[in-house]
């Protein structure tokens, strides 16, 4: 009986074939190459721009999204993975990053430190929507928060610090769509002429609409339904209905980009997708794409922490995906270098040169030099068609006459030369040549 077929019958007994669970993925191989690459240059750009790291639970208190994100959003209506657990407490796995990191900023002191306080995150998070491209149940995303600080540079840098995580990561197409969103005086006003406008088309919106037009009618504007895409078109804008604070905050944020002639769009339609934000809001938008393949966004949220519980404490923020980041290096054929750390393949032959060999590779690791081996394999021949497959610069072979002797073969894997040095000395020579690399 075949392999394959035994697997399989064994299946049938077992029961249900063993999956991940839809709208997850395995990060490997390839993957895993262009994960690294965005968490590099995002944490190198936030760093170097003065961000901390934090990293928050992966669940919370389900009160803490149900307050802090909006009861009446698609995400804590229709979106959130939330459970019991033993102690009958109701948690949700997180599916944003800027409440945790509210509650963090509260729980943990961070009011008493200098203000403002800058963080970074690059974390999984989980909501339970339609999988597609570039869109899970379990994603991936970095972000920035800024705690602590009214001004409108704060946003401003915000923005720059995101432009220039799209620009070191070579992503060309990108549109930076950015509105306003008011406060809680002018807001309330707008909402008024909103619904009074979009009253006379409620026969016309799609099932969604028609309950966001009573529970949330500011998303009215974030609908990508065709019908209700065309009724947008004439729907008042709050950028005109702003009251002066938020006017002037506005005004002297557009004003720092165009200073750092940063390119970007007035997009009277930018409201963003949870209750928090205030003032300033902004999307990263792919420029053939568009709304359909918002890249990553934030905005001002100074009524958050007040929200959960906390004084009255200003912040801005950015969240990007990295799947839909990776989307768009691929789309643009994005080249970058991947840092190799094997660079030695160490190759034996016998039972005493397999323990001789066992050392070496330990003595390369532990002298941080990349190394690998197949103890399993026992011919050279396959070997070094492993180290081959490898695409290692040098393999490092110990036959039974090298293991008596005490020496090992150095084989340059570009040339095919070989040379002979002393065991003792290998470590040092390995360095010397890749620290020339």
């Amino acid at each position: 009986m075949c392999f394959q077929l035994f697997c399989a019958i064994l299946a049938l007994i077992m029961g249900k074939k063993l999956q991940k669970p839809r709208g997850t993925k395995d990060i490997w191989g390839e993957d895993q190459k262009y994960f690294k690459y965005v968490q590099n240059v995002f944490e190198s750009v936030a760093e170097e721009a003065g961000f901390q790291k934090i990293e928050t639970p992966a669940f919370e208190d389900t009160n803490l999204f149900v307050r802090g994100v909006g009861k009446e959003t698609d995400i804590v209506g229709k979106e959130m993975y939330t459970f019991k657990d033993k102690s009958k407490n109701s948690l949700t796995l997180r599916p944003e990053g800027t409440a945790p990191v509210v509650r963090a900023y509260l729980e943990d002191g961070m009011q008493s430190l200098p203000q403002p306080v800058s963080l970074y995150y690059f974390s999984n998070y989980f909501r339970y929507e339609r999988p597609q491209a570039g869109r899970y149940r379990e994603f991936w995303q970095y972000g920035l928060e800024v705690l602590g600080d009214t001004s409108p540079l704060v946003d401003a840098n915000i923005i720059a610090v995101a432009s220039r995580i799209y620009k070191k990561l070579n992503i060309q197409n990108i549109s930076i769509q950015i509105n306003s969103m008011g406060c809680p005086v002018c807001r309330p006003k707008y909402i008024k002429f909103l619904k009074k406008y979009y009253s006379g088309n409620l026969s016309k919106l799609c099932a969604d609409c028609k309950k966001r037009y009573k529970t949330n009618p500011l998303r009215l504007l974030d609908c990508k339904n065709e019908k209700c895409v065309m009724i947008q078109e004439e729907a008042p804008q709050i950028i005109n209905n702003l009251c002066s604070s938020c006017h002037d905050h506005f005004k002297t944020v557009l004003e720092y980009i165009d200073e750092l002639e940063i390119n970007y769009e007035l997009n009277p339609k930018i409201v963003r997708g949870f209750d928090y934000y205030t003032g300033t809001v902004f999307e990263i938008w792919n420029e053939k794409d568009g709304a359909q393949n918002a890249i990553g966004g934030g905005g001002r949220y100074d009524e958050l922490v007040q929200t959960l519980g906390g004084p009255k404490v200003p912040a801005v923020g950015f969240g990007s995906g990295v799947e839909r980041t990776i989307d768009e290096i691929q789309k643009e054929g994005v080249e970058f270098e991947e840092k190799k750390k094997v660079n030695i393949f160490v190759a034996q032959l016998g039972s005493k040169a397999r323990k001789k060999c066992f050392k070496l590779l330990n003595d390369l690791l532990d002298a941080g030099i990349g190394a690998e081996a197949r103890f399993d394999k026992g011919g050279i021949g396959d070997q070094l068609k492993t180290a081959s497959k490898l695409k290692v610069e040098y393999t490092l072979l110990i036959g039974q006459r090298e293991a008596f002797d005490g020496t090992v073969i150095i084989k340059d894997m570009a040339s095919g030369n070989q040379e002979v040095f002393p065991y003792e000395k290998i470590v040092k020579v390995m360095q010397k040549r890749l620290s020339k690399g």
